[in-house]
């Protein structure tokens, strides 16, 4: 049974599906610029999650959304709009800003073995149902209307503070979310923006006889709302969507359908670099494409990242992330081995899984995995759970490379050393070390 930890209750519960098929929904990326390690750690824990789900006998249909349209670059209701800020940066229009860092976030998810989402929804794909969404919740009496928006007023959802915890009375203005005399609470935000005479923003739609854009909040609650349906069973996302986004997905819910909008909520913690915050302006935002050049595949990386818990605190370096690579090393050496013997796991994989079970818990089962001999079939069951392509990426040497070995072990016989050598380093150019054992030669991979 999998255990996990919500944060709507606070605690680590045990997950029992709505139905036969478990619904996720998981917070995408805005796609403005390259995903940094940072971003990406979200979506290999809750790879994780699916895959987990999975082996425990469960369907599973998740929804992840690409946030396409701008939205502003704070959780505030007013600053600059984060696709509006990418096409200044590269001159290009907020469309093809958005359709260019879709691909390069895909390529960054598969290049991760990450699970392939039921479905990728564009944020711009739901703007008629962002609107008939600011209808209901107008007509249910949750909004009204200000110079530069639709607002959502907190006050007539009574459980509004409820998810966060928040001390709604504590709040003082502009601390949490931008505030201006219009507003009627604090906490109150834009579910919808208008477009003043002369400013510029290229994403419009007209809604009350004026050009606006969707606030960044309403669109999760929206791609839920028609593709998954209230209640969902599983809601994901960083522990910095907890005080404003996820509160206001909750309450834009529950103002649309009367409805609470998932079960269970899972939130994954940072990373920090060096012991610092990820920040371009400390110049420690790597992305994988930076981390290859410095000899790192994306799955050492994925490697590191399942090394630790994911509501723990991270702190990347690059010297954690060479201890991760090598145990990947060492994990697809150990497959290798399985393809020369007959090899008897000592373990039970079902064992593993039950680490894993236990509210995601991938260090305990690394540990397992570590200290256990493997049979090749329990290695894909390993994999299937982990998606580090172990096995793909582990396939048995060629046939003129085991003629080398059986050559080279020949000449051993012979005492011809020099050919023995020769064979060696020609193995060690083509990335195969061979390794003399009591039980015979043995090959493993050098990288």
């Amino acid at each position: 049974m999998l255990k996990i930890y919500n944060t709507a209750t606070r605690k680590i519960e045990n997950f029992k599906p709505i139905s036969d098929v478990v619904k996720i929904y998981t917070c995408g990326p805005t796609v403005y610029n390259y995903a940094h390690i940072g971003n990406l750690t979200a979506y290999i824990y809750w790879d994780l999650l699916v895959r987990a789900l999975k082996l425990n006998g469960l369907k599973v249909k998740r929804v992840l959304n690409l946030t396409d349209v701008g939205h502003l670059a704070s959780d505030a209701d007013e600053g600059e709009d984060k696709l509006e800020k990418g096409a200044a940066r590269e001159g290009k229009s907020v469309y093809e800003i958005a359709d260019y860092y879709i691909e390069a976030f895909k390529k960054d998810y598969y290049s991760l073995c990450l699970t392939e989402p039921e479905l990728w929804a564009r944020a711009t794909d739901y703007i008629a149902d962002d609107l008939a969404a600011v209808d209901k919740m107008t007509e249910n009496g949750f909004t009204y209307e200000t110079f530069d928006g639709i607002y959502y007023d907190t006050s007539k959802f009574e459980k509004y503070g409820d998810f966060a915890r928040l001390d709604l009375a504590g709040l003082k203005a502009g601390a949490r979310v931008g505030f201006s005399d219009e507003k009627r609470n604090v906490s109150d935000f834009a579910v919808w923006k208008f477009i003043h005479p002369g400013e510029k923003h290229a994403m419009r739609w007209d809604y009350l006889g004026r050009p606006g854009y969707p606030g960044w909040h309403l669109e999760c609650a929206t791609i839920i709302h028609k593709e998954l349906g209230e209640p969902i069973d599983i809601h994901t996302g960083g522990v910095d969507h907890i005080p404003i986004h996820h509160t206001n997905e909750i309450a834009e819910a529950f103002a649309v359908s009367g409805k609470e909008l998932s079960r269970y909520w899972l939130h994954c913690n940072f990373i920090t670099i060096d012991g610092e915050k990820i920040s371009k302006s400390l110049g420690n935002t790597y992305t994988l494409a930076e981390l290859s050049e410095r000899g790192f595949s994306p799955l050492d990386y994925k490697m590191w990242v399942l090394s630790g818990h994911y509501q723990g605190t991270r702190n990347f370096t690059f010297e954690s992330l060479e201890a991760a690579k090598s145990r990947l090393l060492n994990w697809r050496n150990k497959i290798a081995y399985c393809h020369q013997c007959d090899i008897e796991s000592d373990r039970d994989f079902a064992d593993v899984l039950e680490k894993v079970s236990n509210n995601l818990n991938s260090p305990e089962g690394f540990a397992m995995i570590d200290n256990a001999t493997w049979s090749l079939e329990d290695w894909q069951k390993i994999d299937d759970l982990f998606g580090l392509d172990l096995i793909k990426s582990t396939p048995n040497i060629s046939e003129e490379q085991y003629d080398l070995i059986h050559e080279r072990e020949s000449a051993r016989t012979k005492k011809d050393f020099a050919r023995s050598d020769e064979i060696r380093d020609l193995l060690a150019s083509q990335g195969i070390a061979v390794r003399d054992t009591a039980d015979g030669t043995v090959w493993e991979y050098l990288k």
